[in-house]
């Protein structure tokens, strides 16, 4: 568990965090604190504070918008990250893409490892590399275990776009960005992902960029 004094410093950063009142500065890429890694939870933070955190981190999360948001994307390198999905989506991107509503869920000390054998490729974004887009195969169905913010345990199977959310959040706790995982022939602006690969599947983008798809 570590002694208080190890603990302080996490805890004082956090709290100056919050300090501000309102969303959270979001950490863009080039920050060392998104390729570090992250401390596994063991009670840096009282629990009072761990629920102002988590509260900030939804508030922030909302206001971006996104789906999901780490810990380390303020700054503060703990394993902790926070994901909901409204799936406000037409009916064909919610059948090829399996986006379903996912209720707001804290994940506290994440792993996942796939169900499976099947990928799935799709255009994905990052609240801390804004602005850009780049298509990332990823396993279709993961277990998920870990911890909530109560410290129950968690053991679950996410599918389709809540499994990619998970992976998503679950990868920046280990210092990985999306980019590292993505085709990169596929890296496009925001803007040509509207005006030219807004289909519900990356299948024309991977022709017309030159990139293949699983």
């Amino acid at each position: 568990m570590g002694n208080p004094s190890d603990r302080a410093p996490l805890a004082e950063r956090v709290e100056q965090l919050l300090a501000a009142g309102g969303p959270l500065p979001i950490v863009a890429a080039g920050d060392p604190v998104l390729r570090r890694g992250t401390e596994p939870y063991d009670g840096q933070l009282t629990p009072a504070l761990l629920a102002r955190f988590v509260e900030a981190l939804r508030v922030t999360m909302r206001a971006a918008p996104g789906v999901g948001l780490a810990a380390p994307q303020v700054g503060v390198p703990l394993r902790i990250a926070v994901i909901e999905d409204p799936a406000p989506v037409p009916e064909e991107v919610r059948i090829a893409r399996g986006r379903v509503p996912l209720p707001f869920r804290v994940l506290v000390n994440p792993v996942y490892e796939p169900v499976g054998g099947a990928r799935a490729a799709f255009f994905e974004g990052c609240l801390s590399v804004p602005g850009w887009q780049a298509v990332v195969a990823r396993p279709a169905e993961v277990r998920l275990t870990g911890q909530d913010e109560h410290g129950r345990e968690l053991d679950e199977v996410f599918t389709g776009w809540p499994a990619r959310i998970v992976q998503h959040e679950t990868d920046h706790l280990d210092g990985v960005l999306y980019l590292d995982r993505a085709e990169s022939r596929s890296f496009s602006s925001n803007q040509a992902v509207m005006e030219r690969w807004a289909q519900p599947t990356p299948e024309e983008a991977a022709r017309a960029l030159g990139f293949e798809l699983p």
